[in-house]
C-alpha cells in the first residue's frame, strides 16, 4: 500500500502525540473506498428495486435539476483530478497510482450516481435511502483527510494547492447534495407525505412537521390528515390476507378432523330425519336451548386453530423483518455506551491522556446514542404500523365474515360479542404486534448484561444471575393467573355489553314499564364481577411491577457484597460500580418489559381463540340454492328439506312447489307453520337437509320487520339503486309515501334512525313502506321478488313474480295461486276457487273468517264497482296502516289501472299535487345548498371536542380516584425517589473508599455497613413502590366504579329524544372503548406518569448535587423540550379524539349490517356494504397512522435533546477533568444516560394521560346528558292510585323535540272511568303520539293530563308508568328467561304469572318447554315468533293489572287469530279497566264505548261509534271505504 501511494500507508506513532493525525495514503485509500464499495456493491440491487416499482415518469423538478447537476460537476472536478494527475510533473519516476485509480473510480461512481437519479424519476419516491447512506458516508471519511489538507496548508505552503483545492470544492458539492437530498420531492400531491418522503426526512419524521405545525395552531379535522397508502388500505390487507388465510384455514379444518376422529371412540349416531310428530317454525326452534348449550358447548369446545397467528405472519413478514434488523441493531448499540462510559472514568482518572482522547470519546457516545435513536424510533414505526395492519385487517375481516357466516354459527354470537371482537379483541393483537420482538430482543439483552458484567465482576454475577432464575417461576405463576383472570372479564365484558345493547335497543319498553332498576341491577351485578377481576389483575401485576423493579436492585447488592465478600483483593471502584450500575440499568429495562409483553401475549392468545372460533366458523351452503337464468318456472321446490338447526328436525319437510314467472302466489298458515322459514330456504339462510331449490333470475325481499338503516329516507329507499327521477316518483307514490314525505320536515331528505323505534320519527308505521320502496326501486332491474308480510307497491310489480307471506286471508281471492302451510310441509295449493271446491282446511278457515269479519271482507274482495271511481285507494287512510297494505295492494293494483288511464280524476289530483311538491323539494335540494331544514337532521353528528382537555375533567377523574388516595400514593412515590437518591450517594461514596486508602484493604466493618445500608435501602426502596402501587390500584378501580356507575345511572335517566338522536353504537362505544379506556389504560399512564416524573427530578437533583454547572445546560434543553411538547401535545390529543370518533362509525354499521343480513343478502348488496366498512376503516386508520407517526416525531426530538444532555456532560467532563474524581463522572454520566429515556418518557405520558383523559370526557359528556323528570318524587300518589281510571286532557300540546312543530295541538277530552276508547286517523295524526304523553315518554309543551284528578306532571315517572299498562306496537323481549321478561322485580309468585300465561294463552306452550318459566330466551326473543312474542307482551299486562291499559297498535304485526286471542283476553279481563286503544284495524275500535278521530294533531272527531257513523264525517269516510255500514258487522 506504501508504494500505491508512494507515502506511509499506517503509522501509529501519529495517534500518540497531543495533535494526533491519520496517515494522508490511509485517508486517501481506506477512507475513499469504504463509501465507493456500499455504492457499487448495493447498486444491482437498488438499480432492480427501482425497476420493480417503477410507476410513470414525473415531471423534471428544481430538486432533481439541482442535484443532476451538482454531480455533473463532480464528474468534471474528477475529470479535472484526472487530467491534472495524468500530466503533473511530479518529479518522480512514475505517478502514485492512487493519483489517477481515484479519480477514474470517482467518474465511474457518478456516472453511477447520475444514472440512479435519473432513473428514481420513475419512482413514488425520489430520494433514495441508498444513494442519502452513501452521501453520509464520503462526508464523514472525507472529515479526516479535509482536516489533514487543512493542517498541510497552514503548515506548507508548497504542498499541493489544486489538489486541495479540488479536494475542498467537491466536498462542498456532495455537502449540497446531501441537503438537497434532505428535502421530499412530490410531483403528484395525490400521495401521502410519507411515500414521497426522503431517507432523511423519513428517519427524523420532518415530512409530518407540517401537520403538526397545522395541529397547533388550529384543532385539527378530519379533512387536515393524510390518507394512509395504498397498500395500508382495508381493502388491499384483507385480499392479501385472505388468500394466504384460505390455505391455513383449511389446513386447520384438516387437522380439526383428525382430532375428532381420534376423540370419537364411538361413532356418536345423530338422527336427523324427519321422526317427531311435530315441526317447528324458525322461531321456536330452540325448545331445550339452555340444557342443549351445555351439551353443545363440549362439542363445539374443539374449533379449526393455530391458523390466525400464521396467516397474519405471512401476511406482514416483510415489515416484521425489517423491524426484526433494526431493533437487533439497536440492541447492539444499546451496550456500547457502557463500555464508553467505563473508557471515560478511566480517561478522568489518568492525568497523562490527551484531551483529544476525551473528546473523541464524548462525541462518539453522542454519535453512538444518536444511532441508536434512529434505529429505534424506525423500529418503534414498523411495529406500530405492523400492530395498526393487524388491528385493519382483524376488523375488516370480522365485518367479511358477518356477511358470510352461516345462521347456524351466527346465532352462537350477540352483536355485542361481535363488536367486542371487533372493538377489544383487534385492539389486544394490535398491543401485543407493537411489542412482539420484545420476547426475544429481552433475552439477547440480559444475555449481553450478563455477559458484560462477567467481565466487570467475575464469577460474582452467578449470584445475581442465581436470584433472577429464581424469580422467573414466580413472574410465571403470576402470569398465569393474570390469564385467567383475563379469560374471566372479557366473558364479563362480553354479558355486559350485550345486556347493555338490548337495553338500548328496548330503551322504550324499559320507560314504559318502569324496568331501568331491575336491567340497571342486572349490570351492575356484572360489573361488580368485572371490578372485583379488575382489582385482582391489579394486584398480580402489582407484586409483578414490584418484583421487576426489585430485582435489578437486589441483583446488584447481592453481586457487589458477594464480589467484595470473596476475595479481600476484590476491591469496588468507581469504573467497575458505575459500568455495572450502567449495565444493570439495560437490564431493568428487559426484566420489566418481558413479564408484561409475556402477560400482553397471554391476552392475546385468549383473543386468538375468540378470533379463530368465529372466523373459522361455517358460511353459508348455498348449494342447495340454483340461481338460473333460463328456466321455465320462476322458483321450484323439488323435495326441499331444509332446518335451522342439524341437531333438530327439519323446518322445511319435503316440499315441492312450482312457481310460474309473473304470479302472485299466497303463503298462508297458522302461527309457527313455517312460512316465515320457507321465505328463509329460499334466501339460502337455512341448512339443506335434503333436495333443492330452482331459482330464475335475482331476489328482492320485504322483512316482516322492516329493516331500516340510519340515514334520509330517500337513501333507504333507492338502497344503492341509481337515481332514477321518473321511478323514483312512481316507487314513493306506489308505496303511499307522498303525504307522509310531505309531512316530516325535509321531505324524503329527513333522517330516520336505525331502530325507527314505533313513532320515533315516523308516525304510525311508514317504515315497511319504505322497506316497499326501496324494495321496489329496482323494480325493472329484477325478475323475481319476495315479499313477505308487505306489498304495497303491488302495480309496479306486476309483470314480476311476488311470493307473498300474509295473515290476512280477506284478500286471498285476487291471487293467482295459494299454498297452505301446516307443520313444514304443504298442505293445500292452489287458486282461490279451486282450494274452496275442495273444502279442505283453507275452506273451513274461510268460512269462519267470514263468520267474523262479515261484509268487511267482501268490501276489500269486491273492489271493481263503480263507487270506488274516486280512487280513495291512493290516499292511505287508517285501515290503509301495515298489516293491512296486503289489501290495500290488491285495491290499488286494480284501481290504479284504471287511474292511468283517467289521469284528470280528483283523487289523482291530489296525489299529483303532492307528488310535485316533493319533486320540486327534491330539485331545489339537487340544485342548491339549502339550509338543512328544522328537524330534517336526525343523528347528530357526534361532538367532537377541540382544544385543551379542560381541567375540570381531570379534575372530575382526581375525584373519582379519591383526594386521600392520592395524597399517600404521592407520599409513597417521594419516598421511594428519596430512598433511590440515598442509595446512588451511598453508592458514590463506596467505590470513593478504594480511592481514598489508596487499595489498602479496609476494615470489614466499613465494607459490611456499606453492604447493608445498601440492601437496606434498595428493599426500602421496592417497599414503598409496592405501597404506592397498591394503593393506586383500589384508588384507581374506585375511580372507574364510579364513572360507569354514573354513565349508567345517566343514560337509563336520559329522555327519548336523546336515544332519537344518538346511534346505538356511539352509546355502546362508551361502555366498551371508553370505559376500558378507564379500566385498564388511564391507571397504568397515572402510575407511570408519576414514575417518570419523580424519577426525573430525583435525576436532576444528583447531577446537580454533583456538577452545579449542569444546572445552567437543563434550562436551554428544558425550554426545547417544553416546546416541543406544546406542538406535539396538542396534535396528539386531537388525533386520539378523532381515532375515538371514527371508530363509532365501524360499530354503528357493523350493528345495522348485522341486524340486516337478510336483507342484504338477498338483494346481494354484500359487496357494497363490505366497501362502505371499508372506507369507515380506512377513515379510522388514516387518524390511527397519524397518531403513531406523530409519536414517533416527537421521540426523535425529545431523544435529540436528551442525547445532547449526554453530550454535553461527556463534554464538561472532559474539560473539567482536572477538579473531578471518578466515582463523580460515573454517578453523573450513569444518570445522564438515564435521563434521555425517562425524560421521553415524562412528555409521551403527559401525552398518553391527556389523550387518554379524553376517554374521561366522553363519558363525562353523557353523564352530563339532560335528563328526564325524577323517577320518584316527594309528591307520591295514593297506593290504589288510579282508582277509577279517569283522564283528563285539558288543551294539551306536546312536542318530538325542541326544534320541530306540535304533534298536538291543544287536545282537550275527558275519557270516563272503565271507558274503552279507540283513537283512529292517518298517518301522522298523533295517535302513537298521545301513548307517549300518557306514560311522559313526551313531555308537555303546554296544557295538562289528568288521571283521577292528579297531574301526571306533578309526580315521578316510575309512580305515574308504574300504575299504567300498555301493549305496546313492537312486542320486546330480552335475553334471559320467560320469568324474567314477564316479572323483572321477582313481585309476582309463581301462580300468578301461570295464570297471566294462561290468560295470554301461552300456558300449553310454556308447559311444554322442558325448562317451562326458565326457558331462556335469546337476544331480543329471535326463538319465538312474532306472535308468541305479543302473547307474551300481553300476559306482562295482564300480571300487572292496573286500572288503564294503552294497546299502541298491539295487533299490527300479528295474525287474525293471534289478534282475536288478545281481543277476548282484553275484553274479559280488563273489563273494568279504562282502555285506549290505538287503531290498526277498524274492527278492533268499533265495539268501544268512544272513538277519538285525530288528524294534524287535533281532535276532529269524538263520540260512540254509532253518533260517528251517522255524523257522515271523517270517521264515516273510513269505515265505508273498510266496507263498514254498522257496529253490529264488525263484531268478533
Amino acid at each position: 500500500m506504501d508504494e500505491f501511494c508512494n507515502s506511509t500507508f499506517w503509522n501509529l506513532s501519529l495517534l500518540k502525540s497531543p495533535e494526533a493525525d491519520l496517515p494522508l495514503c490511509f485517508e486517501q485509500t481506506v477512507l475513499v473506498w469504504i463509501p465507493l464499495g456500499f455504492l457499487w456493491l448495493l447498486a444491482p440491487w437498488q438499480l432492480y428495486s427501482i425497476y420493480r416499482s417503477r410507476t410513470k415518469r414525473s415531471s423534471i423538478t428544481k430538486f432533481y435539476l439541482a442535484k443532476q447537476v451538482s454531480v455533473v460537476c463532480l464528474l468534471i472536478l474528477a475529470a479535472i483530478d484526472l487530467s491534472l494527475a495524468l500530466t503533473e510533473d511530479t518529479g518522480q519516476a512514475t505517478i502514485p497510482p492512487v493519483k489517477y485509480t481515484n479519480p477514474i473510480l470517482y467518474l465511474c461512481t457518478w456516472l453511477l450516481v447520475l444514472v440512479i437519479q435519473h432513473c428514481r424519476q420513475c419512482c413514488i419516491q425520489k430520494n433514495s435511502w441508498f444513494l442519502s447512506m452513501f452521501w453520509i458516508l464520503s462526508l464523514l471519511c472525507g472529515v479526516f483527510q479535509f482536516q489533514t489538507l487543512i493542517r498541510a496548508l497552514l503548515q506548507d505552503i508548497k504542498s499541493n494547492m489544486v489538489y486541495s483545492c479540488l479536494f475542498f470544492v467537491s466536498y462542498g458539492f456532495q455537502i449540497v447534495i446531501l441537503i438537497l437530498s434532505a428535502f421530499s420531492e412530490s410531483s403528484d400531491s395525490t400521495h401521502a407525505p410519507s411515500a414521497t418522503a426522503s431517507f432523511l426526512s423519513s428517519i427524523t419524521f420532518s415530512w409530518y412537521d407540517s401537520t403538526v405545525l397545522k395541529g397547533y395552531k388550529n384543532p385539527l379535522t378530519l379533512e387536515d390528515v393524510w390518507d394512509v397508502e395504498e397498500k395500508l388500505k382495508a381493502k388491499s390487507l384483507t385480499s392479501k390476507f385472505e388468500t394466504i388465510m384460505t390455505k391455513d384455514l383449511q389446513k386447520a379444518r384438516q387437522a380439526l378432523q383428525r382430532r375428532l376422529k381420534k376423540s370419537q371412540q364411538s361413532p356418536e349416531g345423530m338422527s336427523h330425519g324427519l321422526t317427531k310428530k311435530q315441526s317447528q317454525s324458525q322461531d321456536v326452534l330452540v325448545l331445550e336451548e339452555a340444557k342443549k348449550k351445555k351439551k353443545k358447548s363440549e362439542d363445539t369446545q374443539d374449533f379449526p386453530k393455530s391458523w390466525l397467528v400464521k396467516a397474519l405472519f405471512k401476511t406482514c413478514y416483510v415489515v416484521i423483518l425489517k423491524s426484526f434488523i433494526l431493533k437487533l441493531a439497536h440492541d447492539v448499540f444499546v451496550f456500547l455506551n457502557p463500555q464508553l462510559l467505563k473508557f471515560l472514568i478511566g480517561f478522568v482518572k489518568d492525568p497523562d491522556t490527551y484531551p483529544w482522547v476525551g473528546y473523541i470519546s464524548a462525541i462518539l457516545m453522542f454519535a453512538v446514542t444518536l444511532i441508536q435513536s434512529f434505529f429505534l424510533q424506525c423500529y418503534f414505526q414498523f411495529c406500530f404500523v405492523l400492530g395498526m395492519t393487524v388491528r385493519t385487517t382483524i376488523i375488516a375481516f370480522v365485518y367479511k365474515k358477518a356477511l358470510t357466516l352461516s345462521n347456524l354459527a351466527r346465532r352462537q354470537y350477540t352483536i355485542g360479542e361481535t363488536v367486542n371482537l371487533m372493538s377489544v379483541d383487534s385492539q389486544k393483537l394490535m398491543d401485543v404486534t407493537n411489542y412482539i420482538h420484545l420476547l426475544w430482543s429481552s433475552v439477547l439483552q440480559i444475555a449481553l448484561s450478563i455477559f458484560f458484567l462477567w467481565r466487570e465482576l467475575g464469577p460474582s454475577i452467578l449470584a445475581g444471575v442465581g436470584l433472577m432464575i429464581l424469580l422467573v417461576p414466580v413472574n410465571g405463576v403470576l402470569a398465569t393467573k393474570i390469564r385467567k383472570i383475563q379469560v374471566q372479564n372479557m366473558k364479563n365484558k362480553d354479558k355486559r355489553l350485550k345486556i347493555m345493547n338490548e337495553i338500548l335497543s328496548g330503551i322504550k319498553i324499559l320507560k314504559y314499564f318502569a324496568w331501568e332498576p331491575s336491567f340497571k341491577e342486572q349490570v351492575n351485578s356484572i360489573r361488580k364481577k368485572e371490578l372485583r377481576n379488575l382489582l385482582r389483575f391489579g394486584q398480580l401485576q402489582t407484586i409483578l411491577l414490584f418484583i421487576l423493579q426489585l430485582t435489578p436492585t437486589l441483583v446488584s447488592v447481592v453481586t457487589f457484597s458477594v464480589y467484595v465478600l470473596v476475595d479481600s483483593q476484590n476491591v469496588l471502584n468507581a469504573e467497575k460500580a458505575f459500568t455495572s450500575i450502567a449495565l444493570f440499568n439495560i437490564l431493568r429495562f428487559p426484566l420489566s418489559m418481558l413479564p408484561m409483553v409475556i402477560s400482553s401475549v397471554i391476552q392475546a392468545s385468549v383473543s386468538v381463540d375468540r378470533l379463530e372460533r368465529y372466523l373459522g366458523g361455517d358460511d353459508l351452503n348455498l348449494s342447495a340454492i340454483h340461481h338460473v337464468c333460463h328456466f321455465d318456472k320462476a322458483v321450484q321446490f323439488s323435495e326441499a328439506s331444509f332446518t335451522w338447526d342439524p341437531d333438530l328436525e327439519a323446518t322445511i319437510q319435503d316440499v315441492n312447489l312450482d312457481i310460474k314467472p309473473g304470479q302472485l302466489v299466497a303463503v298462508v298458515g297458522t302461527v309457527g307453520s313455517g312460512k316465515s322459514s320457507l321465505i328463509s330456504a329460499m334466501l339460502g339462510e337455512m341448512e339443506n337437509v335434503r333436495g333443492h331449490i330452482t331459482i330464475k333470475g335475482s331476489i328482492a325481499y320485504v322483512p316482516q320487520q322492516a329493516w331500516i338503516q340510519n340515514g334520509t329516507i330517500k337513501d333507504n329507499i333507492l338502497f344503492g339503486s341509481e337515481y332514477n327521477e321518473k321511478k323514483y316518483q312512481q316507487v314513493i307514490e306506489a308505496c303511499a309515501l307522498l303525504p307522509d314525505l310531505e309531512m316530516l320536515p325535509g321531505g324524503d331528505m329527513a333522517e330516520i334512525g336505525e331502530k325507527v323505534r314505533g313513532a320515533r320519527n315516523l308516525e304510525g308505521n311508514p317504515s315497511i313502506r319504505i322497506g316497499a320502496g326501496l324494495r321496489d326501486s329496482l323494480g325493472s332491474v329484477l325478475s323475481f321478488r319476495t315479499m313477505e308480510e308487505e306489498d304495497a307497491s303491488g302495480w309496479l310489480l306486476f309483470s314480476q313474480t311476488r311470493i307473498l307471506v300474509t295473515h290476512g286471508i280477506h284478500f286471498l281471492p285476487q291471487v293467482d295461486e295459494i299454498v297452505v302451510l301446516e307443520k313444514g310441509t304443504i298442505l293445500e295449493k292452489g287458486s282461490y276457487s279451486d282450494l274452496m271446491d275442495k273444502k279442505g282446511v283453507f275452506a273451513k278457515n274461510w268460512k269462519t273468517f267470514m263468520k267474523h269479519s262479515g261484509p268487511e271482507g267482501e268490501a276489500t274482495v269486491n273492489n271493481d264497482s263503480e263507487e270506488e271511481d274516486d280512487d280513495c285507494g291512493l290516499i292511505p287512510t287508517a285501515e290503509e296502516i301495515p298489516d293491512d297494505a296486503a289489501s290495500l295492494t290488491m285495491r290499488r293494483e286494480n284501481s290504479l289501472r284504471r287511474t292511468l288511464s283517467r289521469s284528470s280524476r280528483s283523487g289523482s289530483r291530489r296525489g299529483k299535487s303532492l307528488k310535485s311538491s316533493l319533486k320540486i323539494k327534491s330539485v331545489n335540494a339537487l340544485n342548491k345548498k339549502e339550509e338543512v331544514v328544522k328537524g330534517q337532521k336526525l343523528i347528530k353528528k357526534e361532538f367532537v371536542e377541540t382544544g385543551k382537555v379542560k381541567f375540570s375533567i381531570y379534575l372530575k377523574y382526581l375525584q373519582a380516584v379519591g383526594w386521600w388516595s392520592l395524597f399517600f400514593i404521592v407520599i409513597f412515590y417521594v419516598l421511594n425517589y428519596v430512598t433511590f437518591i440515598g442509595s446512588n450517594l451511598w453508592l458514590s461514596a463506596w467505590t470513593s473508599d478504594s480511592e481514598k486508602q489508596n487499595g489498602t484493604n479496609n476494615s470489614t466493618s466499613q465494607r459490611d455497613m456499606r453492604i447493608g445500608v445498601f440492601g437496606a435501602l434498595g428493599i426500602t426502596q421496592g417497599i414503598f413502590l409496592l405501597s404506592s402501587s397498591l394503593r393506586s390500584i383500589y384508588a384507581c378501580r374506585d375511580a372507574s366504579k364510579t364513572l360507569h356507575r354514573q354513565l349508567l345511572t345517566n343514560i337509563l335517566r336520559a329522555p327519548m329524544s336523546f336515544f332519537d338522536t344518538t346511534p346505538t353504537g356511539r352509546i355502546v362505544n362508551r361502555f366498551a372503548g371508553d370505559i376500558s379506556t378507564v379500566d385498564d389504560v388511564l391507571p397504568q399512564t397515572f402510575r407511570s406518569w408519576l414514575l417518570c416524573f419523580f424519577g426525573i427530578v430525583s435525576t436532576l437533583v444528583m447531577i446537580c448535587m454533583a456538577t452545579p454547572v449542569f444546572a445552567i445546560i437543563i434550562i436551554p434543553l428544558s425550554v426545547l423540550y417544553v416546546s416541543v411538547q406544546v406542538f406535539y401535545v396538542a396534535t396528539s390529543r386531537q388525533l386520539r379524539r378523532l381515532d375515538s370518533v371514527t371508530k363509532s362509525p365501524i360499530y354503528s354499521h357493523f350493528s345495522e349490517t348485522v341486524s340486516g343480513l337478510p336483507v342484504i343478502r338477498a338483494f346481494e348488496h354484500q359487496q357494497r356494504f363490505l366497501a362502505h366498512s371499508e372506507k369507515q376503516i380506512d377513515i379510522n386508520q388514516k387518524c390511527v397512522f397519524s397518531w403513531i407517526t406523530s409519536n414517533r416525531w416527537l421521540a426523535i426530538r425529545l431523544e435529540l435533546v436528551g442525547n445532547l444532555i449526554v453530550f454535553c456532560s461527556a463534554l464538561l467532563l472532559v474539560i473539567y477533568k482536572n477538579s473531578l474524581t471518578g466515582d463523580t463522572v460515573g454517578f453523573v454520566l450513569s444518570n445522564a444516560l438515564n435521563i434521555t429515556q425517562t425524560l421521553n418518557w415524562l412528555v409521551r405520558m403527559t401525552s398518553e394521560a391527556e389523550t387518554n383523559i379524553v376517554a374521561v370526557e366522553r363519558i363525562n359528556e353523557y353523564i352530563n346528558v339532560d335528563n328526564e323528570a325524577p323517577w320518584v318524587t316527594d309528591k307520591k300518589p295514593p297506593a290504589d292510585w288510579p282508582k277509577k281510571g279517569e283522564i283528563q286532557f285539558n288543551n294539551y300540546q306536546v312536542r318530538y323535540r325542541p326544534e320541530l312543530d306540535l304533534v298536538l295541538k291543544g287536545i282537550t277530552c275527558n275519557i270516563k272511568s272503565t271507558e274503552k276508547v279507540g283513537v283512529v286517523g292517518r298517518t301522522g295524526a298523533g295517535k302513537s303520539s298521545l301513548t307517549n304523553c300518557l306514560f311522559r315518554i313526551l313531555e308537555s309543551a303546554g296544557g295538562q293530563i289528568t288521571i283521577d284528578g292528579i297531574d301526571i306532571a306533578s309526580i315521578g315517572l316510575h309512580d305515574l308508568r308504574g300504575r299504567l299498562t300498555i301493549i305496546p306496537q313492537e312486542p320486546i323481549l330480552f335475553s334471559g328467561n320467560l320469568r324474567m321478561n314477564l316479572d323483572p322485580f321477582n313481585k309476582y309468585s309463581d301462580e300468578e304469572i301461570w295464570r297471566a300465561l294462561e290468560l295470554a294463552h301461552l300456558k300449553s306452550f310454556v308447559a311444554g318447554l322442558q325448562l317451562g318459566l326458565l326457558h331462556e330466551v335469546t337476544e331480543g326473543g329471535d326463538n319465538l315468533s312474532i306472535g308468541q312474542r305479543q302473547l307474551l307482551c300481553l300476559g306482562r299486562a295482564v300480571l300487572r293489572k292496573s286500572k288503564i291499559l294503552v294497546l299502541d297498535e298491539a295487533t299490527a304485526a300479528v295474525d287474525l287469530e293471534t289478534d282475536s286471542l288478545i281481543q277476548t283476553t282484553i275484553r274479559n279481563e280488563f273489563s273494568q279497566c279504562t282502555v285506549i286503544t290505538i287503531a290498526h284495524r277498524l274492527h278492533t275500535v268499533m265495539d268501544s264505548d268512544k272513538i277519538m278521530v285525530l288528524d294534524s294533531g287535533k281532535i276532529v272527531e269524538y263520540g260512540s261509534p254509532e253518533e260517528l257513523l251517522s255524523n257522515m264525517g271523517p270517521f264515516y269516510l273510513m269505515a265505508k271505504e273498510a266496507g263498514i255500514e254498522s257496529v253490529n258487522h264488525t263484531e268478533l
